[in-house]
């Protein structure tokens, strides 16, 4: 079976040793990611449904360069900072996976790699095996 490796690019990637997306077959796996722009830096400084649309758009574009869509999203992991924040981030969740409906699970964390982080995403998705 081929393994497809999607890089977003960092510098960090191949430090740590690991990619933004890997694809198996008709699987696809989204690492942890975040609410940084092209250049790397946090967008919405401080805002968590902000975070949370950005860090979505991210997971996003990582799924469609391996060839997936949100459609095909069957699972979502969020972590966190401030669990009281979940109805913001929920809702930007919503925005994105309302209709497509993934098993999701969130979970508040001490403290992610940057303290400007306030959300990290994981994607797991399943592409049709026609391909739609």
């Amino acid at each position: 079976m081929t393994r497809q490796l999607v890089s977003s690019g960092t510098p960090w990637e191949p430090l740590v040793g690991y990619s933004r997306a890997v694809r198996v077959g008709n699987a696809v796996y989204v690492s942890g990611t975040t609410a940084t722009g092209p250049d790397g830096k946090v967008i919405a400084l401080g805002d968590a449904y902000g975070q949370t649309i950005q860090t979505l758009r991210n997971v996003q574009s990582a799924l469609e360069r391996a060839g997936a869509k949100l459609e095909h999203v069957v699972r979502t992991r969020m972590f966190v900072v401030d669990i009281t924040q979940w109805e913001q981030i929920g809702r930007a969740h919503g925005e994105f996976f309302g209709d497509i409906r993934p098993a999701a699970t969130m979970v508040e964390v001490r403290r992610l790699i940057d303290p400007d982080m306030l959300v990290e995403i994981e994607a797991d998705a399943v592409i049709p095996e026609s391909g739609g």
